[in-house]
């Protein structure tokens, strides 16, 4: 496969190698950043030019997807009450969405872009511990002989 575009082949490669955890970072950042160009398309007075109302719209939509993602991505079987959690998160997130986007409600947007911020710091950080690592790969800090 020829890529014509060398940010477009780092991508594509650090999507299939990158583990599970941090799969997931990359799509609360993608949100993220999806969310923070929709908050470009408001003026000082905190509304929409009409010639910004599509490019409002798309983020928004693309914002959206990401989070239907993260909701397939969800192992309700395995995940308990955290996975419930953030099913319940990702319904009300889009919910908020909807009505940011029909109403053009830039308070429902930057609430909704603050919770996706903190999760994707607190998945970052869970992705990054060592709980997330091969065993291999995991230095013992404690020596125990006997």
């Amino acid at each position: 496969m020829a890529y014509t575009n060398p940010y477009s082949a780092y991508r594509d490669t650090a999507v299939k190698t990158a583990s599970q955890g941090k799969l997931v970072v990359m799509l609360y950042q993608g949100a993220c950043r999806e969310l923070s160009a929709a908050q470009g398309c408001f003026d000082a007075e905190e509304k929409i030019a009409a010639r910004n109302i599509e490019k409002y719209g798309k983020h928004i939509s693309k914002a959206q997807e990401i989070i239907g993602e993260l909701q397939t991505s969800l192992d309700m079987d395995k995940g308990g009450q955290i996975a419930q959690n953030l099913m319940a998160l990702y319904v009300y997130f889009n919910r908020e969405l909807m009505d940011a986007t029909i109403n053009r409600d830039k308070k429902k947007l930057d609430f909704v872009l603050n919770m996706m911020t903190q999760l994707s710091l607190a998945w970052e950080t869970a992705s990054n511990s060592t709980a997330n690592a091969p065993a291999q790969n995991i230095t013992p800090t404690l020596n125990i002989t006997g």
